[in-house]
């Protein structure tokens, strides 16, 4: 049924838990596992009105670093339930796209994903990526809360 699922993880403890429920339905189904990474661009910093250039390239390195530490624990933890897995590092500043777009890429047909449940003013300003992902594709999607 499920042969190839995507789990996007942002890191957080919420997240964490959709891949550990996309683990365990990846086990019962014996399905591959892609999970997906997605960081924003560094971008340069405005202070009172002048731009302040950052190290772009450490930056990157010392986000890559972390999302590779992450990758490790969720590949071991993959590895002990007997799932195999791939870990995908994405740039874009449109977490859902890069999901979309990586769930096309490999052939996925499944997106087990966590969602935060924000309401009222705050989804308004900070948006939901899992109601993007879900207004945007056409690949079933777990949102896992």
């Amino acid at each position: 049924m499920y042969n190839r699922i995507l789990i996007p993880t942002d890191g957080s403890e919420l997240a964490d838990k959709a891949v550990d429920q996309g683990f365990a339905l990846a086990k019962a189904l014996g399905s591959k596992v892609t999970i997906v990474r997605v960081t924003n661009v560094p971008a340069p910093m405005v202070y009172e009105g002048v731009v302040v250039a950052l190290p772009t390239e450490e930056i990157r390195a010392e986000i890559a670093a972390r999302v590779a530490e992450h990758f490790k624990t969720l590949s071991a933890k993959a590895a002990a339930v007997g799932v195999p897995v791939e870990t995908i590092h994405v740039e874009n500043d449109s977490p859902w796209e890069s999901i979309i777009d990586t769930a096309k890429n490999k052939a996925a047909n499944l997106i087990v994903m966590a969602s935060h449940g924000r309401r009222g003013l705050s989804a308004v300003l900070l948006g939901s990526e899992a109601q993007k992902v879900l207004t945007h594709t056409t690949i079933p999607v777990l949102v896992c809360r």
